[in-house]
C-alpha cells in the first residue's frame, strides 16, 4: 500500500525538518505500508518553510510539496493536499508534532485488518491548553451537535487516516466554504476513533488565536445547520406577539380604566430591544447570504504558485 501523508504548513520553519525525520521513521517501520509519500502544502508561509521543504525534497523525492501564491487558510491547504495525494491510504497531519506519528501503525491496522474506511484521532484530554479555550471548545461541540444532523465528536482533530474511496467522496464536495471536520462526518462510511493524550507544541507558536477559532466555529455552524435562521425567525415572531399583547393592554388601560400610559424609559428600552433583534436577525441572514455569494462567484479554493511536480516536469522538458 502507498501511504500519502498530507501536511498543511504555515510558518513551520522551526519544526518541519524534525517532523519529517521523526514521521518518516515511523512510516518506514509500519508493516502495513509498502511505500509512502509526503504531500507538504505551503500555505503562503512568510518564513523559510518553503526553503526547508525544497531542501527535504532535494534528498527525498517522495517528499513532494505544493506552494500557494498566498495564505488561503488551512481548509484550502487540506483540500489541496487531498487532491494532490496519490496513496491508497491518506493521512492528514499537522506539522507541529502535536499529532503523534506513533498512531500511524494503529490507524493503518484498523483500516487494513478491521476494514474501517476512516480512523480519526481524538484527544483524551486537553492538558496544557488554556482552560477557557478548552471549555469553549467543549461547548462548541455540544452546541453544534444539538443543532446539526451531522454529529462531531468532542476533542476531535484533523489527524485522520482515510481510504482512497473516502477521500474521493470528500473531494466530491467541492464547495468554497469548507469545514473539514463536518465534511468528514457528513460523507459517512465506517469510521473508528483512537484516543491519545494531548501533546503540547514543541517549537513555534500556534496559528490559532481566539478570533480565528471563533470565525472557524461560525463556519462550522453555518455550513452544517440552518437553525440560526430558524431562531432568528422565532425571535421575530415572539417579539411581534408580545408587542401586540402589550399594545392591547395599553388600549384596555386607556379605554376601560381611563389610565394614561406613561413611561418614556419603557419606550426607549423597547426601541433598543426591537432594533437589536432586527440587527441580530439581519446579521445572521447576512452570514448565510455571504457564504452563498462566495459560492456563486466560483473562485478557486487555492492558487498554486509552484510545486515539486511542476519543477520535475520542467527539468525533464529541458
Amino acid at each position: 500500500m502507498l501511504l500519502s501523508l498530507v501536511v498543511p504548513c504555515y510558518n513551520e520553519e522551526d519544526i518541519i525538518e524534525k517532523f519529517y525525520k521523526i514521521t518518516s521513521q515511523y512510516v518506514r517501520e509500519n508493516k502495513h505500508i509498502n511505500d509512502y509519500e509526503f504531500v507538504f502544502i505551503n500555505d503562503g508561509s512568510k518564513d523559510r518553510t518553503l526553503e526547508k521543504l525544497k531542501k527535504i525534497n532535494s534528498f527525498d523525492k517522495k517528499a513532494r510539496y505544493v506552494s500557494f501564491s498566498r495564505n488561503f487558510g488551512k481548509e484550502a491547504a487540506i483540500y489541496s493536499g487531498l487532491q494532490h495525494s496519490k496513496g491508497d491510504l491518506i493521512v492528514l497531519m499537522d506539522a507541529d508534532l502535536q499529532h503523534p506519528p506513533y498512531l500511524l501503525e494503529e490507524m493503518s491496522r484498523k483500516i487494513v485488518e478491521e476494514s474501517y474506511d476512516s480512523v480519526g484521532a481524538v484527544r483524551a484530554d486537553r492538558k496544557g491548553e488554556n482552560k477557557i479555550r478548552a471549555y469553549l471548545s467543549k461547548k462548541f461541540y455540544t452546541f453544534i451537535n444539538s443543532i446539526s444532523d451531522v454529529k462531531m465528536e468532542a476533542n476531535s482533530t484533523d489527524y485522520r487516516m482515510m481510504t482512497r474511496q473516502f477521500v474521493d467522496s470528500v473531494l466530491s464536495l467541492s464547495e468554497y466554504n469548507r469545514f473539514t471536520k463536518g465534511i468528514f462526518s457528513w460523507v459517512g462510511y465506517n469510521n473508528a476513533t483512537i484516543k491519545y493524550e494531548n501533546v503540547e507544541r514543541e517549537l513555534g507558536e500556534s496559528k490559532w488565536n481566539f478570533f480565528k477559532l471563533l470565525k472557524y466555529s461560525m463556519e462550522g455552524i453555518i455550513s452544517f445547520s440552518t437553525v440560526p435562521l430558524m431562531i432568528s425567525s422565532l425571535l421575530g415572531f415572539l417579539l411581534c406577539f408580545f408587542s401586540i399583547l402589550i399594545f392591547l393592554i395599553f388600549i384596555i388601560k386607556y379605554f376601560v380604566f381611563g389610565e394614561i400610559v406613561k413611561g418614556f424609559l419603557t419606550l426607549i428600552c423597547s426601541i433598543f430591544l426591537l432594533g437589536g433583534v432586527q440587527l441580530l436577525s439581519i446579521g445572521v441572514l447576512g452570514q448565510y447570504l455571504s457564504k452563498a455569494y462566495l459560492e456563486v462567484k466560483n473562485r478557486p479554493v487555492y492558487i498554486v504558485k509552484e510545486s515539486s511536480d511542476i519543477n520535475e516536469k520542467n527539468k525533464k522538458y529541458i
